[in-house]
């Protein structure tokens, strides 16, 4: 069973952002999936199972974002 969960990072402004982000978030265990929506800030993340919420924190910081915030 996958779950999905979005979350609202800031300071994404390019491509290059969005693979950064992407990047780190995908070498979390589990994470089958990363979409995001640059206009708005939005990641959705698809995972086997509920992701922490510091891991997923201290992967956009490592991208050089911030979480601003998270539907889980």
């Amino acid at each position: 069973m996958s779950v999905t969960n979005t979350y609202a990072v800031t300071g994404m402004t390019c491509a290059h952002c969005v693979q950064a982000v992407t990047g780190e978030l995908t070498q979390l265990p589990g994470v089958h999936e990363v979409s995001v929506d640059l206009p708005t800030g939005t990641v959705t993340v698809t995972s086997d199972g509920p992701l922490p919420i510091d891991e997923v924190r201290t992967a956009v910081d490592e991208a050089g974002y911030e979480l601003a915030s998270a539907d889980a």
